[in-house]
């Protein structure tokens, strides 16, 4: 059994947070600030696939003492890599507040039980239902 550590190293923490699933966003990511997003739901799948854009979420994760705090936020992920603010309509709310929800789960387990370190949100983080 693995010791559990507080203190993990950069590598260390990326290798547990891409296990995570295909959330981290490694080029957008450095020591202590790491960038995840989710295409929960597409705008309009009979688009091709270079053509679509996408309902979710992003997050910034910035290290504290002791942890964590993790800035979500909402909107629509366009076809230039982009994301923007916008108000997720009502029909595709509840499946990327799910999306989002599981993964703050599976992220809070992860950072205890591996390394024993906490995640809040953050004060100006997007409230999901």
């Amino acid at each position: 059994m693995s010791e559990v550590t507080n203190n993990p190293t950069h590598n260390r923490l990326l290798t547990k947070l891409r296990a995570m699933g295909p959330y981290l966003r490694d080029p957008q990511s450095k020591e202590g600030h790491y960038y995840f997003d989710c295409l929960s739901v597409c705008v309009d799948d009979r688009k091709s696939p270079e053509l679509r854009e996408f309902w979710g979420w992003w997050m910034v994760l910035e290290s504290v003492e002791g942890g964590f705090t993790a800035k979500y936020h909402a909107g629509k992920y366009d076809t230039d890599g982009n994301w923007l603010n916008e108000a997720l309509p009502k029909k595709v709310a509840t499946e990327v507040n799910q999306t989002q929800h599981c993964f703050h789960a599976k992220l809070v387990k992860t950072l205890d039980e591996q390394f024993k370190l906490t995640v809040a949100y953050h004060d100006e983080s997007v409230e999901f239902v």
